[in-house]
């Protein structure tokens, strides 16, 4: 089954919903095909979602995983940052004045650092981002931005996510970046932290949970082990 449309999947939160947490997955630089249920970059974000949803659902958080039309970035149509705008105007029409947290992996993280200037995202979670010299850091203005690249990933490159975190760092409001040692681009070697780590920046969002990163010097921020 492949999508013509943007499709989501949806955990529902337990009693009102306090907030929205929407998941994207990766993709390809360039590519029109279809993303289909069983694509990799989309199954594994499937077990970030749920480890989301495990966590926060009893504190009103709903979390909804965007399966993108297709695969690729595509310079200049940009088809996952549309998608994502679009299910982020449906969000806010469905659930007015609501926060929404952004969590990303790979494209999913350039997507999430791209749309953050949507006027509901306050926080935004970007696994192992695909961030080129030149990535614009304007969208992050006044939002808290969390980061996390394996030191092992030949995918996406971590010095580049650190380059990005030191120029976001001057417009966020807030921004802290981990290193997870021994880890790769799939996240699947250390698994359980990539997991633990979505839903600890979920509840630190939500208020419920500080994360104890921002205690550290602003010079410490951008290099933190896991």
């Amino acid at each position: 089954m492949t999508a013509r449309e943007p499709v989501t999947r949806t955990w529902a939160a337990r009693g009102p919903v306090r907030a929205v947490t929407l998941v994207l997955h990766g993709g390809a630089e360039t590519g029109v095909q279809p993303v289909h249920l069983w694509g990799l970059a989309y199954l594994r974000m499937l077990p970030i979602a749920r480890a989301i949803a495990a966590g926060t659902a009893r504190h009103g958080v709903e979390v909804r995983l965007l399966r993108n039309r297709v695969r690729g970035w595509n310079d200049p149509e940009l088809h996952p940052v549309a998608d994502a705008r679009a299910e982020l105007a449906r969000i806010r029409a469905e659930r007015p004045g609501v926060p929404v947290f952004l969590v990303g992996h790979s494209m999913g993280g350039r997507v999430v650092l791209r749309v953050a200037d949507d006027p509901a995202v306050t926080s935004v979670l970007a696994l192992a981002p695909w961030t080129p010299a030149g990535e614009p850091v304007e969208p992050v203005r006044g939002r808290s931005v969390v980061l996390a690249h394996g030191t092992l990933d030949r995918i996406t490159n971590p010095a580049e996510s650190y380059a990005y975190a030191e120029r976001a760092g001057a417009v966020a409001r807030r921004l802290v970046r981990f290193e997870l040692m021994s880890e790769a681009h799939a996240m699947l070697l250390r698994a359980p932290a990539w997991h633990r780590l979505a839903r600890r920046f979920v509840l630190d969002a939500l208020g419920a949970e500080p994360l104890r990163a921002w205690e550290k010097e602003p010079d410490q921020r951008l290099r933190l082990p896991v």
